[in-house]
């Protein structure tokens, strides 16, 4: 272990890949990518460490980096916010070279939760999966990955999905006014085009390009399309100066995507205006970032989006998800699709260049 950015870390390395999990609250970050002589790590570190801030705070808040489980997203009454699996301890059960998995018999949820997280040599990926056992009932449930674009130039990185039937703003304030926070999208409206998303002031935001509309924080939520045979994953990417980071994962598990664009509207502790073209990209089954209570009203159902999952105690649920990255030339532009190339590669399409072969196990995801 080694204690990074304030916080006691498992560390796992390939030759192309080193990550660091919190030992509290299993935050996966920083994580560097190694691409020939460049190294590039694009996730998120908040800028305050643990002992920098309050220590009421929930250590969601206290170690906010990187990817993170949430069950249930958004949390329950009786506990933490995004559950105890984003802010209780974890233990090390099993290492091996490449891959490594802890667990944490939850108290919230009453779940047993192993993470395992793996890579492959020669892949510019990371491998991981929660296995959830012991849990009975509806929950709701997500990752969380959040993304650093603070040092990109304003509108330069590009962000695209695989195709979505249904996309909204959320449906009430997400940034508190009371607390003198500020959103700038329309709360509820639906939109078909990230490129044209209503805001409050009658204009349309074009979400493709970040960092954006700073001073503001906003979350948006798109459901994906279903999957076909040609399209087996739903995919998530951002093109950054010469690299793009994607996110695969299978529709039945995570039947939505979250944006969660925090560019400087909250001024409470610790964001204190300061958390700065972060970009969270979160997978989920879930109603919005609204927690349990909300998500088992299935509010959506009439328009057939699942907001919850049904558990059965003994029936233990594997949640697989690949992250990885790719290397591009100048001028590659926003990903336009991103689709099975054989067994263990896909292709990446952009706007201008030719597309690219990459290394990536994606049957992984079937398990």
């Amino acid at each position: 272990m080694e204690t990074i950015h304030g916080a006691p870390s498992f560390i796992l390395r390939s030759n192309e890949v080193e990550l660091a999990i919190t030992e509290t609250a299993g935050h996966l970050a920083p994580v560097a990518f190694h691409l020939g002589s460049n190294t590039v790590s694009p996730y998120a570190l908040a800028p305050w460490t643990p002992a920098q801030s309050d220590s009421n705070l929930p250590n969601l808040l206290r170690y906010l980096r990187g990817d993170f489980m949430c069950l249930p997203f958004g949390g329950q009454e009786q506990g933490p916010p995004h559950g105890e699996t984003a802010n209780a301890p974890w233990r090390l059960t099993h290492v091996s070279p490449h891959a490594l998995s802890l667990t944490q018999d939850s108290r919230d949820t009453g779940a047993r939760v192993t993470k395992t997280v793996s890579l492959v040599e020669g892949h510019h990926a990371v491998y991981v999966e929660h296995l959830i056992e012991n849990l009975s009932g509806a929950w709701n449930y997500g990752n969380h990955p959040i993304l650093d674009l603070s040092k990109v130039p304003a509108g330069a990185a590009r962000i695209a999905t695989s195709p979505f039937r249904f996309g909204s703003v959320y449906p009430g304030e997400f940034s508190n006014p009371d607390q003198g926070e500020s959103g700038i999208l329309k709360p509820n409206a639906t939109f078909t085009s990230l490129k044209e998303v209503p805001t409050k002031n009658g204009t349309l935001a074009d979400l493709t390009h970040y960092p954006a509309r700073e001073g503001y924080d906003d979350l948006i939520m798109l459901v994906n399309a279903p999957a076909t045979e040609q399209q087996p994953f739903a995919w998530t990417a951002v093109t950054f100066p010469g690299y793009i980071w994607f996110s695969l994962k299978m529709v039945a598990d995570f039947p939505s995507t979250l944006f969660w664009m925090s560019n400087g509207g909250r001024p409470g502790h610790p964001w204190e205006k300061r958390h700065l073209g972060r970009l969270g990209l979160e997978e989920v089954c879930s109603h919005f970032c609204d927690g349990v209570a909300t998500a088992r009203e299935n509010r959506l159902a009439h328009l057939k989006i699942p907001t919850c999952r049904t558990f059965q105690r003994h029936q233990p649920v594997r949640l697989p998800i690949i992250q990885g990255i790719a290397a591009v030339p100048k001028g590659f532009g926003q990903v336009q699709s991103i689709t099975p190339a054989g067994n263990h590669r896909i292709q990446i399409t952009g706007e201008t260049q030719p597309p690219l072969s990459v290394a990536i196990n994606w049957q992984f995801l079937k398990g």
